[in-house]
């Protein structure tokens, strides 16, 4: 006789382990299916963003943030550091402890909130409206459970091009670069999206000659255009060589590394690295979910077609996360998680997908939240723009991190609610936060320009770019 449950989650990263917690504690039995293997071969909770994207990133972004400052920083505090060196062993190996404490974490979140974990493939096999079968196979053999409600999470995996094959030794997608045992002399990447910034910046830090190829003529076309003009500028000046308009045409491994071959305005050229990484995006990992007689419906990209509450259109099948629209991120796609577990416990509905914070992990940080100031030009909108640079603040200055980021607001010239917030410098990634929640609560730039900031800090750019929408800025001129 099969298993049977109240609630099965395909897919245990951000948002089918999150999704099954909650289930979990609004009283569902719930069981959370997901197949994938850590470096060792054993079952790993988390999916990629626990076992290899955001959080082995993060962790070896803040080693090689901790290293460039030793080698180049340092001094001007009166530090004199002789002969510092990267053990990039070590290095790896707190990456892979960090790793290992969250992803046994969850394993213990799930034990606390009894919540059956399976490892092996989860896929779709019969629905009805009485409820759903899911085949579990894990290898050896195949299992059929029975579950009344069924959550989609399978995530998304690298996007792969014919021209430049990833072999995981010297073409390497997002994975095998978390991974290279010896600095590159000469690395290559091939897009400069977030997870090539990224991922160049950890390895420029560390020594390597980065070049970047990306095949689009503007440099982060989703960024307000002001500040991605600042980040360009910032990266390139610590050393990253990014290429716009550059379409790579074939890459091939060899005994010298990677030879490469792109084409771009001033027509073909030649190129070799020693690594190449292959970072050109993610796409839905939807291939073998569901039985073809189920009817699950995906587009053409692959992504589960979902309406606005992430309802499949079949009875009782739900789908979150970077298999469907909307951004791929870790966030959203728990928060899907944590709404779609209410509403099939008879809650409603809760995601404001206008109001989803974006981060890029850099030095500097670059973050968002909401429409930059060319969607609004494109709309025809009404609106007013505040800003205001870190360097105009005594605590980035006292941090030496002054340089040319700043704090960006756009809003609502005759409401004066905001619209969209945009940040390039220090800690963006939590200094988006407070422009979040002023979003969500559909608050003005009035409101964070009376809210008294502490001095100093530096939330205090936060506070002077709500004041110079409505150009009062204090330390600067309007």
């Amino acid at each position: 006789m099969p298993d049977k449950y109240d609630v099965a989650v395909i897919g245990a990263g951000p948002a089918g382990y999150v999704a099954a917690i909650r289930c979990a504690q609004l009283g569902f039995n719930t069981v959370c299916i997901d197949d994938f293997k850590g470096g060792d071969g054993k079952a790993s909770l988390g999916g990629t963003c626990l076992n290899v994207g955001c959080i082995p990133s993060k962790a070896l972004l803040d080693s090689s943030e901790q290293y460039h400052r030793v080698k180049h920083q340092c001094s001007i505090h009166g530090i004199q550091v002789k002969n510092a060196s990267i053990d990039i062993g070590e290095m790896l190996a707190r990456k892979e402890k960090i790793v290992q404490s969250l992803t046994s974490g969850i394993k213990q979140l799930f034990k606390a909130n009894k919540v059956t974990s399976l490892h092996g493939h989860g896929k779709l096999a019969e629905h009805s409206s009485r409820g759903c079968k899911v085949e579990v196979e894990d290898g050896k053999e195949k299992r059929i459970i029975e579950a009344r409600h069924v959550i989609l999470a399978c995530g998304s995996i690298p996007i792969d091009i014919p021209v430049a094959p990833v072999d995981q030794k010297t073409i390497v997608d997002s994975t095998g670069a978390l991974d290279f045992k010896e600095v590159p002399g000469r690395l290559g990447v091939i897009g400069a999206g977030v997870i090539g910034l990224e991922l160049g910046s950890v390895w420029g830090r560390l020594g390597a000659d980065v070049t970047i190829l990306e095949a689009l003529d503007t440099f982060l076309p989703t960024v307000d255009k002001q500040i991605a003009r600042v980040a360009q500028k910032q990266f390139e000046k610590q050393g990253l060589d990014i290429n716009l308009g550059c379409k790579v045409t074939e890459a091939k491994s060899g005994e010298n590394g990677v030879a490469v071959k792109y084409e771009d305005k001033d027509g073909a050229h030649k190129t070799e690295f020693d690594r190449l990484i292959v970072c050109v995006g993610r796409r839905p990992n939807t291939n073998d979910l569901s039985h073809e007689s189920v009817g699950l419906k995906l587009d053409d990209r692959g992504f589960i077609e979902v309406d606005d509450s992430c309802s499949t259109g079949l009875e009782n099948v739900y789908a979150v996360g970077d298999a469907v629209r909307g951004p791929m991120l870790a966030h959203k796609g728990s928060e899907e998680g944590v709404a779609v577990a209410e509403m099939i416990a008879g809650q409603p509905f809760h995601m404001n997908y206008d109001v989803i914070p974006w981060v890029i992990y850099t030095w500097p940080e670059v973050a968002w939240a909401g429409k930059t100031e060319e969607q609004l030009k494109d709309d025809g909108a009404d609106y007013r723009v505040g800003t205001f640079p870190f360097a105009a603040t005594g605590r980035a200055l006292a941090m030496s991190e002054g340089g040319s980021g700043r704090v960006k607001f756009v809003a609502d010239a005759k409401t004066d609610r905001i619209l969209g917030a945009h940040i390039v410098g220090p800690y963006a990634s939590e200094l988006i936060a407070e422009a979040v929640v002023a979003m969500e609560f559909e608050g003005s730039s009035e409101d964070l320009a009376r809210i008294v900031h502490a001095h100093p800090t530096l939330s205090e750019a936060v506070h002077e770019a709500a004041l110079a929408v409505d150009k009062r800025a204090i330390h600067k001129a309007n």
